[in-house]
């Protein structure tokens, strides 16, 4: 049984916004997806991005279930529009990502890293705060709708071609 999360905030105000990507992808991912219930389970969580880990932790109970664990979530240190597929990895700093890895105890599961920045990264943390609860831009929304359908063929190909695999193709 494999698992995913899409990291984000529960609520409208949070809707379309550049921290929601994770879980914007996930929601698209499970609309086109027919891949079977008996071989993914999809992991909701009504948490606040910060506290992520409480609705993984739910379900995902041992470091073994945790390899099969995917999060995807945004990630402010790619471009736009990009996204790449990583195992046992640090944070990088994103707090959503921390509250997991401090839930399931380990750092051994899939992350597919989406691009949220447009140019260069905001300086200091109050500009990163601000960027990243900020509603994507129209423009910008119409590249990230394009990422999510190519999220969708990494949760797919981690599923059926293994994560290696998976990680030569979309990296």
């Amino acid at each position: 049984m494999f698992y995913v999360v899409g990291l984000g905030n529960p609520g409208e105000e949070y809707e379309n916004s550049r921290h929601n990507t994770g879980r914007m992808a996930v929601e698209f991912f499970e609309k086109k997806s027919d891949i079977s219930p008996k071989k993914l389970l999809v992991i909701h969580s009504n948490e606040f991005m910060n506290n992520s880990g409480r609705a993984v932790s739910k379900i995902i109970k041992s470091k073994k279930a945790a390899q099969n664990l995917i999060v995807v979530h945004d990630d402010i240190d790619l471009p736009l529009g990009t996204l790449k597929v990583s195992y046992n990895k640090g944070s990088g700093g994103h707090k959503g990502l921390e509250s997991v890895v401090r839930a399931v105890k380990t750092k051994e599961f899939v992350r597919i890293r989406i691009g949220i920045s447009k140019t260069k990264k905001p300086q200091g943390e109050k500009a990163v705060i601000d960027f990243i609860l900020n509603k994507f831009k129209p423009a910008e929304l119409e590249i990230i709708k394009k990422v999510f359908k190519k999220t969708s063929e990494a949760i797919q190909a981690l599923l059926v071609e293994g994560r290696d695999r998976a990680m030569n193709m979309f990296n």
